[in-house]
């Protein structure tokens, strides 16, 4: 499953920078007013009005891909086993003291943990 992850990750990185590429190159809404009257070249590699068709569905498919492989991202992030609680309330893992000198290691106090969120605000 994680090599699943990391494609529908790089497909999803490879058309946010497609789209941000495409969104770059697009003419502004007054650009045509400009053509119009003759200033601008409206002489382009697509045409007159070929580059907004082709550009702006260009980039409503990568759009499409890209809220694709979110929602997948998403679905993949949250399918993972369910525990029997939150992470912050299990215990915490106590790791083995070093022995100072040959002296019996001392007992590792393990923290607390309120019920509830109100109990974790600190009061003066």
């Amino acid at each position: 499953m994680n090599v699943i992850v990391n494609v529908i990750l790089a497909v999803q990185m490879l058309t946010a920078l497609g789209m941000i590429g495409l969104i770059l190159i697009q003419h502004g809404k007054g650009a045509d007013m400009g053509a119009a009257f003759g200033s601008g070249s409206s002489g382009s590699l697509f045409g007159a009005s070929g580059s907004a068709n082709f550009l702006s569905r260009t980039t409503a498919v990568l759009a499409a891909v890209f809220f694709a492989a979110t929602l997948a991202l998403a679905y993949f992030g949250n399918a993972r086993p369910a525990s029997s609680g939150s992470v912050l309330e299990a215990p915490a893992a106590a790791s083995p003291a070093p022995a100072a000198s040959g002296a019996a290691p001392a007992a590792i106090p393990v923290p607390v943990v309120p019920a509830s969120g109100a109990a974790q605000i600190p009061t003066k």
